[in-house]
């Protein structure tokens, strides 16, 4: 999968480069590898708690760097980017839209926006248990009145990205369906984060019940990423 992204970007020449919502930077890693060139990589997010894993991956790499500011009021000047990306995230802002405005203003006129947001139809049944975790988990924040919203499909990511009007719009489907649907260390891994949203989610019965649920799925049909939607394109007009 990360070589099929990488491919999607591959002919994006970077220049200084913004990742908006970067967490812990699993996305600068595929710019990093993935651009034609850069100059610099900026990855911002409002929490800290990716700010130390981030550092761990890129902390030797001076161009590379972490700031903890909000997507909407970042405080860097108009313009002031050749590129802006945002990964895996649209679904847990109260405002795309906004987010989008905001990114575009940080956009120099010819600069390219790239978004990659997976999707949630059109899945396999490996695929659909990763969707299905995924909306579980965004009830479990919901609940706590945590902004996610389950992941769209892939339509409306079409039409959300059209809105914006760039040049040379390129889409592209990246698909995750290599590999062990039922690898022993994966299946660990996410019994462990299943454990983790039980925990929170205690008392809550529906919700218990449909994480038991979501688990026996897992250990059932197995998982593979869901159908990945890149879509990169230019900023020809004035912010």
């Amino acid at each position: 999968m990360l070589a099929d992204l990488r491919r999607a970007i591959g002919h994006v020449s970077g220049g200084r480069v913004l990742d908006v919502a970067t967490g812990r930077g699993g996305f600068v890693e595929v710019l990093r590898d993935g651009l034609r060139d850069w100059t610099e990589i900026v990855g911002i997010d409002t929490g800290a708690a990716g700010a130390a894993a981030f550092e761990e991956a890129f902390g030797g790499d001076p161009a590379i760097r972490f700031v903890q500011v909000d997507a909407l009021w970042p405080g860097f000047a108009a313009a002031s980017f050749d590129t802006v990306s945002i990964s895996s995230s649209l679904h847990h802002f109260a405002d795309p839209a906004a987010v989008f405005d905001q990114m575009r203003s940080l956009l120099r006129p010819g600069g390219t926006l790239i978004v990659s947001e997976m999707y949630r139809d059109r899945q396999t049944e490996t695929q659909l248990t990763n969707v299905r975790l995924h909306h579980g988990w965004a009830a479990v924040d919901t609940g706590e009145g945590i902004v996610h919203r389950e992941t769209y499909r892939r339509a409306e990511l079409v039409a959300l990205v059209g809105r914006l009007g760039l040049a040379d719009l390129r889409l592209t489907d990246v698909r995750d369906t290599d590999g062990d649907p039922r690898d022993p260390a994966t299946v660990a891994e996410l019994d462990a984060v299943i454990d983790r949203h039980l925990e929170r989610c205690a008392g809550r019965r529906e919700l218990v019940a449909r994480g038991l649920r979501l688990r026996r799925r897992l250990h059932r049909v197995g998982i593979h990423g869901a159908i990945t939607l890149v879509a990169v394109g230019r900023h020809d007009r004035p912010a």
